[in-house]
């Protein structure tokens, strides 16, 4: 039963560090769409069209998203605002937001 239990903790723990890479691919790809967006004006047509290509749609499944179109158009959102996921991500950037949304409620 010991035996059971531990492999069954392991695999757990392997399906969580193997979701987390794919989590950072999906991130890196929202990078390189902000990159291009910058660059060249066309970000959010290039992550909607990765993910809703046949390996976008396996990388967001294997980092625990569903590949549908709600998240496509959220994607291609996130990349038109421009702010890289490193910042976007980070407590001074959602202290911000939130300090940013206070002020317009008051």
């Amino acid at each position: 039963m010991r035996d059971f239990v531990d492999g069954t903790a392991f695999n757990y723990e392997q399906g969580q560090r193997s979701r987390k890479l794919f989590a950072a691919v999906v991130l890196a790809a929202l990078d390189d769409a902000i990159a291009d967006d910058k660059k060249y004006g066309n970000g959010p047509e290039q992550i909607a069209r990765w993910a809703r290509s046949r390996d976008g749609r396996e990388v967001l499944s294997c980092a625990g998203i569903d590949p549908n179109e709600r998240v496509v158009k959220g994607l291609m959102e996130f990349v038109s605002k421009g702010i890289r996921t490193s910042v976007a991500l980070s407590r001074e950037e959602s202290e911000r937001r939130a300090a940013a949304e206070e002020a317009e409620a008051a």
